[in-house]
């Protein structure tokens, strides 16, 4: 399958380099970006770059748009005259841009291409992501075929626009939050005596066994967090006092705010 992606900053070079890593050879990839070092990195990865977006698109089976909502409109109405709306999947990864203005800018006489919204997150590059995808215009087959290629990058979930904010709070504006945890455990650690070399491999081992402790069926937080919290033990201490200075609160209030 022939993927052309358009713009190759965070998001657009976490696609290119998780197809490229995680494809298993399925995927050949052209990037399209105005400047040129972004592009010399995927080149070096065995993707072909090129300035011309209309040229990236030519030949395509699946055109990933990822640019920043402000330049998407002009981005779109450039490779509109080139595109094949019988044949290719525009994939746009845009926030705050809704489906139906997407649709819009795509018009042609009534016809629209296949075009699904698309909001991952940069754990793309090392294949686990949460990615959903929204069928804006598009047929079980081609959601199909986008489905698996995202799959290749991490999990994938498909879901009605309606609910895509808050899902970009909690897992494509959640890799930052998780990073925040990361990094005030990293300090903690330093200040009870490690290095933060080894206070940050500690946590991200352990964030890594919540992980796959919650990826079983039926598994539960507090369920996991009851099987270590013993009477008056030093976990449950460490819990409350957090709850103390409005760590839930905390999160569920920075998740609201970015929804808004």
């Amino acid at each position: 399958m022939k993927v052309s992606i358009i713009g190759a900053g965070a998001m657009g070079a976490s696609v290119a380099s998780g197809l490229v890593a995680y494809g298993k050879g399925r995927y050949e990839i052209t990037a399209s970006n105005p400047s040129a070092a972004p592009l010399a990195k995927l080149a070096g990865m065995g993707v072909s770059v090129t300035h011309d977006n209309c040229e990236a698109v030519a030949g395509a089976d699946v055109v990933v748009v990822a640019v920043k909502p402000w330049i998407i409109e002009g981005v779109l109405k450039e490779i509109k005259p080139v595109l094949d709306y019988e044949r290719q999947t525009v994939v746009a990864i845009v926030a705050g841009v809704p489906g139906a203005q997407l649709a819009e800018w795509l018009d042609r006489d009534g016809q629209l291409p296949t075009l699904v919204i698309s909001m991952p997150n940069t754990a793309m590059s090392v294949a686990q992501s949460m990615t959903f995808l929204v069928p804006v215009s598009a047929a079980d087959e081609k959601m199909r075929d986008t489905v698996a290629m995202f799959d290749c990058l991490g999990e994938t979930m498909v879901i009605d626009e309606k609910h895509l904010p808050a899902a970009t709070a909690l897992a494509s504006c959640g890799i930052a939050y998780a990073m925040r945890y990361v990094r005030a455990s990293v300090e903690g650690g330093v200040e009870l005596g490690f290095k933060a070399r080894e206070a940050q491999r500690m946590v991200v081992q352990t964030l890594r066994g919540a992980a796959e402790l919650l990826s079983v069926d039926g598994a539960h937080p507090e369920s996991e967090i009851d099987k270590v919290t013993t009477p008056g033990g030093i976990t449950i201490r460490g819990l409350n006092e957090m709850e103390h200075s409005g760590f839930t609160s905390a999160v569920i209030k920075g998740l609201k705010a970015s929804v808004k």
